[in-house]
């Protein structure tokens, strides 16, 4: 009897086994991801805070694991979101064991600590991605696949007051997103000039910061963050020579405009830029398991996201100038 021919579609690569280290506010959503996103195989979860492991991980169905020695053997790559204190050391445990790392932002506690763990991802030949969502935000991505040529970048992103995320100041909570947009936006360019000011409010840390950067594209960013608003406000305005593009992150929109010059005329034109909607980190999941997958696409791999921790501590050292006598 002639046997059946079984036929396998190939197309669909097979889900990654992911762990995830720490279960907080960000963590959760990392865990939800990590359980309901096609691509992975959730292998569960580590806290050293029992309690809330277990918790969190009712909710999802995931597993709380044991330890953190446990997570790496079980997994083939790790979201990160424990404190920014331990980033390193738990970093590089799954570096080590060859597994891929999507490490939350700020990458560590300083920049000579994310030069190790750049330095043994690349030594290990694994992906290293940090976690700066915003980049992910569909609006974001927008504008940026239309490589805009800023001549300046302005940036509010408020928000009011928590006693989340106080063991670091607002440069490192909140402004370093758009930092690491900017940065983004200008292709990665130096920069040339930091003038800052901040000021602690309800915390013994920096809460509201107002900060001048200067790239040495010729660009001048002016970003604000602050965390003792009255209201919360996510906003990019973006000028090129003859463009404007506004986004706003909270409601993934887009507004456009350029101005045409045509017979001695000036006109300024609406532009129709589109945006399909999402949620950001789980567009940044996505992203994350393309590169593991050696795929092309947007990323924040780990020279990027230690980029973004400089220019962040760029803008402490410079708030902290100005306020000496």
């Amino acid at each position: 009897m002639q046997g059946r021919v079984i036929s396998f579609d190939m197309s669909e690569p097979l889900p990654l086994a992911v762990a995830v280290v720490g279960v907080g506010h960000l963590g959760r959503h990392h865990l939800r991801l990590a359980c309901t996103l096609p691509g992975w195989r959730c292998v569960g979860a580590f806290d050293p805070d029992r309690d809330r492991l277990e918790a969190i991980c009712a909710e999802f169905g995931a597993e709380p694991l044991g330890s953190l020695d446990e997570a790496v053997a079980r997994s083939e790559a790790a979201v990160i979101a424990s404190p920014t204190v331990t980033h390193r050391e738990v970093a590089e445990r799954f570096i080590a064991a060859g597994r891929h790392v999507l490490v939350e932002k700020p990458i560590a506690a300083s920049v000579a600590e994310a030069g190790e763990i750049v330095s043994l991802a690349r030594r290990y030949d694994v992906v290293l991605g940090v976690g700066h969502v915003e980049y992910f935000n569909p609006a974001v991505q927008a504008v940026v696949a239309r490589a805009p040529r800023p001549r300046y970048l302005e940036a509010q992103r408020l928000s009011p007051f928590t006693r989340r995320s106080l063991d670091i100041d607002v440069v490192l909570d909140l402004m370093v997103h758009d930092l690491q947009l900017a940065q983004a936006l200008n292709g990665g360019a130096p920069l040339k000039e930091v003038r800052a000011v901040g000021v602690p409010v309800l915390s013994e840390r920096v809460d509201l910061a107002n900060v001048r950067l200067e790239f040495t594209t010729g660009c001048v960013a002016n970003l604000t963050a602050s965390r003792v608003s009255s209201e919360r406000v996510r906003k990019l305005r973006l000028f090129e020579p003859d463009a404007y593009h506004s986004i706003d992150y909270a409601e993934q929109s887009v507004s456009a405009y350029r101005l045409v010059r045509s017979g001695g005329e000036t006109t300024i034109t609406p532009l129709d830029v589109r945006v399909e909607k999402a949620e950001p980190l789980a567009v940044e999941h996505l992203a994350f398991q393309r590169a593991c997958r050696g795929e092309a696409g947007p990323f924040v791999d780990g020279e990027a996201g230690t980029a973004a921790l400089a220019a962040a501590v760029a803008v402490v050292d410079a708030i902290a100038a100005a306020r000496r006598p």
